[in-house]
């Protein structure tokens, strides 16, 4: 069984698009009163003007490696961000640790660590599933670069951006 529905009979002004075109102009024009009475600015100068201090705190920016407050690195070369990452942006090479080295318990490092920036979707997810929060992703839009090799950050490059987190480290507790 078929239901019909009546479509709603139009005035003359919606049929002929004048409370759209007004609603546009309005906004137009406030826009231009605003600018004119130096009450509100409309543009932006990018490179001198940034968004850096109306960044929302959820903003997930690039992903970076971040080092301890000792700076010994994080990463364990568990792979799993590598795993998880939907574009497949993140590529790991570890390396097994020597038995006589401190903190040999982890097993592995990362020998090479790299993230292609053109791929990446800053979706977030390699640092939600890093058990040692070496990930960090940094408050940072502006990623640019001349070639494509400038834009595969390898890991000297991404501990460069990343700096120093604090807090607790399982691969350096001597408990776990």
């Amino acid at each position: 069984m078929s239901y019909v529905v009546e479509r709603p009979k139009l005035t003359l002004a919606e049929r002929m698009y004048f409370p759209s075109i007004l609603k546009g102009l309005s906004i137009t024009f406030g826009h231009l009163f605003r600018f004119v009475t130096g009450k509100g600015k409309v543009t932006m100068s990018y490179p001198e003007e940034k968004w850096d201090d109306s960044l929302p705190e959820h903003y997930r920016g690039a992903p970076t490696l971040v080092t301890d407050e000792h700076g010994r690195e994080r990463c364990v070369a568990c792979q799993l961000c590598e795993f998880i990452c939907p574009p497949r942006a993140i590529t790991i090479l570890p390396e097994p640790i020597p038995a006589g080295e401190a903190f040999a318990k982890v097993e592995k490092r990362p020998k090479a660590f790299e993230i292609d920036m053109i791929r990446c979707i800053y979706c977030g997810m390699c640092e939600e599933v890093c058990p040692e929060q070496a990930i960090f992703l940094r408050k940072d839009y502006a990623i640019t670069g001349t070639s494509r090799a400038e834009m595969v950050h390898d890991k000297t490059r991404l501990y460069q951006l990343g700096g120093v987190r604090e807090g607790l480290v399982n691969k350096w507790n001597p408990l776990k």
